[in-house]
């Protein structure tokens, strides 16, 4: 009996070290498995999306996102919202943009103390660009152009200008609607895939009625006013090589540039130095004729060649370019960026001028020379400007802004050259007693009795420009009286008016009409205006 109880015990004593083991591979079992949970749903996912700029996904025992970080070229920090694991930047980005994206998150407690407090993903991609699928399309009369994308886009720009408004559409499309335009024509496209996206660059899209005959359409239209530094493109509904073999076309006036093929149904033209003659009608003759449409955008008609037009430079910018340069008695502000100092950014200002505002360089200046002014009008002191300017670089001094002017002009712009000897400015009163005031730099200089013209010979009230400017000369003409005259020996003479002139003349008095229209100085008043009156000083006669 004892042997069996004591059997009894061994046998149960087996059994519950049995359980015991078997318990205990058991929970190390739902260990491993529980562990193994954790690890499978404590993920993180970070990648593109389709509507945001990317997207994060943190599994249930993942932790929380502690911050997003987002950069784009050279380092550039890029705002950004999470809404629902989507990343969307709170700036504009560019298509095609490379971007950076740095997402932290913090695991569990327990978690972290196993594996980290924190882990980092990274991503980098690109910004979505829209590519236009066709780029020559043959449209039929009425109907709308529709642009083609190879992928949705959010917003579109369309026009001549690279600064064209971009319009958000209702809903992301891959077609977008022009509408109806001419028969033949071309305008650049840029798109954004994203609403949170810029447009990009532009693609020049041509569309051309249905022809037996090769199509051309031009930017800018033929006819159309163009800038002298404006590149010229002639683009074909078959590739160019078919078109036209291995000619080019002839340029006339003669304008330094050079063509190329911009893609296989382009040419264009780009000017270099300051490229075609301003007041020119420019004038490209093709090797082979070709079918365009006709000013209305009617029936197509066959041609040869097509023109545009380049302005002569304006006044406006005349102005400008003589008030930087020190001829004017102002000084102008562009409103914006400096026009570029590049032969063709400074021919394209000189026919579209900037926008700024000119003000006095002078405190003082007196009134008679400011009511002369006018900003973007001719007007006397810019032709007083524009002489000296022409005398100053040995130029035919006639007070008219011809090609030799705006090309001395614009080289002393890029050159930053500024005239350093001052302006003056001359008034004469012609009440009794008569005087000579001389104004130079803000300040007068000199103020003198003279003498202006007797009866029958008076001085001619006005403002006029110094022409002609002598030490001394010989003076002749003809008295009231019929008879003639000749001084010889006259000295420090600025001619302003026909005969009449600023000069020396020994008098016994002055201060009352005694001359046959000039204005008369004492010796030693003449010599100390003549250095400040060269070519171009004003010269006022009030009465």
């Amino acid at each position: 009996m004892a042997s069996e109880s004591a059997l009894a015990h061994v046998g149960t004593h087996r059994h519950g070290r049995t359980r015991l083991l078997v318990g205990a591979i058991a929970c190390a079992v739902a260990a491993i498995v529980a562990a193994a949970v954790v690890l499978l749903w404590s993920g993180v996912t970070l990648g593109e999306d389709s509507t945001a700029l990317a997207h994060v996904s943190v599994q249930p025992f993942g932790g929380s996102i502690e911050h997003v970080r987002a950069f784009g070229p050279r380092g550039r920090t890029i705002p950004i919202a999470v809404v629902g694991g989507r990343l969307t930047p709170l700036e504009r980005l560019k298509p095609g943009e490379r971007v950076s994206i740095d997402v932290t998150v913090r695991r569990p407690g327990w978690l972290g103390w196993a594996l980290g407090k924190e882990r980092t993903e990274h991503l980098a991609l690109r910004t979505p660009r829209a590519h236009v699928s066709k780029r020559w399309m043959t449209v039929r009369r009425g109907a709308d152009v529709r642009v083609s994308f190879d992928r949705p886009v959010s917003a579109v720009a369309y026009g001549g200008a690279p600064t064209s408004r971009a319009h958000a559409l209702a809903g992301e499309r891959s077609t977008v609607s022009l509408g109806r335009r001419a028969a033949t024509g071309t305008v650049r496209v840029a798109a954004a895939p994203r609403p949170w996206e810029t447009v990009g660059p532009p693609t020049q899209v041509s569309w051309f009625p249905p022809s037996h005959r090769a199509v051309m359409v031009t930017l800018p239209a033929a006819g159309a006013r163009v800038g002298p530094a404006t590149t010229l493109y002639l683009t074909f509904s078959k590739p160019v090589d078919d078109v036209l073999g291995s000619a080019r076309p002839h340029l006339t006036p003669s304008t330094p540039g050079h063509w190329r093929k911009a893609n296989s149904h382009t040419l264009a033209f780009t000017p270099s130095g300051m490229g075609a003659a301003f007041g020119s009608r420019l004038r490209v003759q093709l090797p082979r004729s070709v079918a365009v449409t006709g000013g209305t955008g009617g029936a197509l008609r066959t041609t040869g060649q097509v023109e545009w037009t380049v302005p002569a430079g304006s006044t406006l910018r005349l102005q400008q370019l003589l008030a930087r340069a020190g001829y004017l008695p102002l000084v102008w502000h562009p409103s914006g960026a400096a026009v570029a100092r590049t032969p063709s950014a400074q021919a394209q200002a000189a026919v579209n001028a900037p926008r700024g505002r000119f003000e006095w360089r002078y405190g003082d200046t007196p009134r008679q020379l400011q009511a002369l002014w006018s900003a973007g009008r001719e007007n006397t002191i810019t032709r007083g400007a524009l002489m000296k300017f022409e005398d100053e670089h040995d130029l035919t001094v006639d007070g008219l802004p011809g090609a030799a002017v705006w090309r001395a002009l614009i080289d002393d712009a890029i050159a930053k050259k500024r005239l350093t000897s001052g302006y003056s400015y001359v008034y004469v009163h012609r009440e009794v007693p008569e005087t000579l005031t001389l104004w130079h730099d803000g300040r007068t200089v000199l103020s003198s009795p003279a003498n202006t013209g007797i009866s029958g010979a008076e001085t001619e009230l006005g403002t006029f420009p110094v022409f002609e400017h002598l030490p001394e000369t010989t003076m002749s003409g003809t008295n009231p009286d019929g008879s003639h005259y000749e001084d010889p020996g006259i000295k420090w003479v600025s001619y302003f008016n026909g005969g009449d002139a600023l000069h020396n003349f020994d008098r016994a008095s002055f201060g009352t009409p005694q001359s046959l229209g000039c204005v008369e100085l004492p010796l030693a008043e003449s010599a100390k205006l003549y250095p400040y009156t060269p070519i171009g000083t004003l010269v006022t006669i009030e009465g």
